[in-house]
């Protein structure tokens, strides 16, 4: 399968934390020249240019960063209303330059499905939206993401492997790998696992409402397996 600008293209990666939405939207994003939308990445991003006090207005009532990262921090979902704000306001940029997109992380409650799901459907088409829900049990959860680093440079995720478990340096750009301090502590990954079940899986009913097609697959193996059962459902 292989994308082009004439056709855009949206593939949307769920799952709980650890399932490996993020390595494998960075595979489909090369494999299929997509742009990979990482909503952590947009937050976090977001959390480090803003000044002390700063807020952004939503229909009115004040949002204010410093709020939102204890949240985040905390392994508590950020509110829907503030993620969607900073969601939506890249796709419209993105698809405005008509990018195709692979998204990780986002929609994560049903506010935010209810929000952006719909401008996705005005800006690609419905029948050009594709979302994959990648399941893997809590245990595999909060091994994956007690043992996770990432790079200081580019936040490569390394997953933990016999190969990779001594490594200090990322492979891919040489800068130092380290963990995400309180975000993948095994009492935070508790909780994100709670927010999951809570808010993010109601999000997969509402979308088969919508009449799009959430395919399922099982993410407890190896990448490249999981990357091949993604590309043949893709097909």
């Amino acid at each position: 399968m292989k994308n082009s600008k004439s056709k855009k293209l949206v593939i949307i990666l769920l799952g709980p934390p650890g399932s490996g939405k993020g390595t494998q939207a960075e595979l489909l994003a090369e494999k299929l020249d997509l742009y990979y939308l990482e909503t952590s990445k947009i937050l976090e991003e977001a959390f480090n240019k803003s000044k002390k006090g700063e807020f952004i207005k939503i229909s009115g009532k004040k949002y204010f960063f410093s709020r939102e990262e204890n949240l985040w921090k905390k392994g508590i979902l950020c509110t829907p209303s503030f993620v969607s704000y900073l969601v939506k306001r890249k796709i419209k940029k993105l698809g405005g330059k008509n990018e195709s997109l692979v998204i990780a992380g986002s929609p994560r409650t049903l506010y935010e499905g209810k929000t952006i799901i719909p401008l996705l459907e005005k800006l690609y088409g419905k029948r050009n939206i594709r979302i994959i829900l990648i399941q893997v049990s809590a245990k595999e959860s909060i091994f994956r993401n007690s043992h996770r680093r990432i790079c200081e440079l580019m936040r490569h995720p390394i997953l933990y492997s016999k190969e990779t478990k001594k490594l200090k340096f990322c492979p891919l750009d040489g800068s130092k790998l380290i963990r995400r301090k309180g975000l993948d502590d095994p009492k935070t990954i508790k909780i994100r696992l709670k927010e999951y079940r809570e808010k993010t899986l109601p999000l997969v009913k509402y979308l088969e409402e919508r009449r799009l097609k959430v395919k399922k697959i099982n993410g407890e193996s190896s990448v490249s397996k999981i990357f091949e059962r993604i590309l043949k459902t893709l097909k």
